[in-house]
């Protein structure tokens, strides 16, 4: 690093993450700066494959882009949260699967420029039906079943924009491939 902190402060205290503002001084020249940082928890994706080879996705309304995404099922850490169990609570809350064969497929960082948020991404297999345990605002959701080729023609005819559900869907190819 060719720079230090001199000051540090969050100037907002949000629901989903907080605002931090540091001053930085660059070591060669002494020259100040800003950095605005989002500060969130992370979260976790999940890609839910079930015995066919269907992938398990929901579309839901995402206020900021005021449209209907269709994207992985995800979810918010918790303070101090296992991200390997907010996988599980979240595949619940939102698909109403369970699954007792979840790997960790790798991380993400969202949007390193200004965030610091990681998104932990997971495959989850032979997958047990059940009940779902929607949180408000949730209600609308539905789930959609689909294929690896039927995603990939939804991500290059822009269906599926969402970053964390292409990532994900391309770690778990990688990972498929890896096992052949």
């Amino acid at each position: 690093m060719n720079f230090k902190v001199t000051k540090s402060e969050t100037v907002f205290h949000g629901k989903v993450f907080d605002v931090r503002v540091d001053e930085i001084e660059y070591n060669e020249t002494g020259n100040k700066s800003f950095r605005q940082v989002a500060v969130h928890p992370g979260g976790a994706v999940i890609v839910p494959v079930k015995d066919d080879g269907r992938i398990i996705l929901i579309s839901q309304y995402r206020y900021p882009h005021n449209e209907i995404v269709i994207e992985l099922p995800a979810g918010k850490l918790e303070k101090s949260e296992d991200p390997l169990e907010c996988a599980k609570r979240e595949l619940i809350e939102e698909t109403g699967y369970r699954s007792n064969k979840i790997k960790k497929l790798g991380k993400i960082y969202t949007t390193p420029g200004f965030c610091n948020e990681t998104l932990h991404i997971y495959l989850a297999e032979e997958l047990i039906s059940g009940n779902h345990a929607r949180e408000e605002g949730e209600e609308d959701i539905q789930l959609i079943e689909l294929t690896l080729n039927e995603i990939d023609e939804k991500i290059k005819n822009g269906e599926i924009v969402d970053g964390k559900t292409i990532s994900g869907i391309t770690m778990y190819r990688l990972n498929s491939e890896s096992r052949m």
